[in-house]
């Protein structure tokens, strides 16, 4: 009986140095339109998580779920082994709300409470989730939540 073999790789584009640093909400509200298709915002609800290392310059973003209108599926497994992969330390998480509302509701907190206790395990850090609109967005760090 053969195993099947197990190849893992990574293939940053820009050297450390180099990386855009994430400092505020501002600053990653900011990468959202490089990001984000603006045009889907108010459609679909998807879920994109910012990769961070130690001086939290941005490692890469993943587009981890695209749901309907009024939801997304999000999987606190596959966020981490991308974590993992890459060697994050740190963690933004990012969603809209196609209804427009910036309010958090209670999946949004129950969420983000279960990505940052099982992200703590590996000694990474959610150092904020964002919820956006086409009007701005809501933080939950600079709320008090985080």
């Amino acid at each position: 009986m053969k195993a099947a073999e197990i190849t893992v790789s990574y293939h940053p584009t820009t050297p450390p140095k180099d990386r855009c640093l994430i400092r505020s909400s501002t600053d990653a509200y900011a990468m959202i339109h490089d990001i984000w298709n603006m045009d889907k915002i108010e459609y679909r609800e998807e879920f994109v998580v910012l990769y961070l290392d130690r001086r939290h310059g941005v490692i890469g973003h993943y587009l981890h779920s695209i749901g309907s209108d009024v939801a997304t599926i999000v999987s606190v497994k596959q966020i981490l082994a991308i974590a993992l992969k890459v060697n994050a330390t740190g963690l933004i998480l990012m969603h809209n709300h196609p209804s427009g509302s910036l309010k958090p509701s209670r999946n949004d907190k129950n969420l983000t409470d279960k990505i940052r206790k099982a992200a703590e395990l590996f000694e990474i850090t959610v150092l904020d989730h964002l919820i956006i609109t086409l009007d701005g967005y809501f933080s939950f760090a600079d709320d008090g939540m985080m």
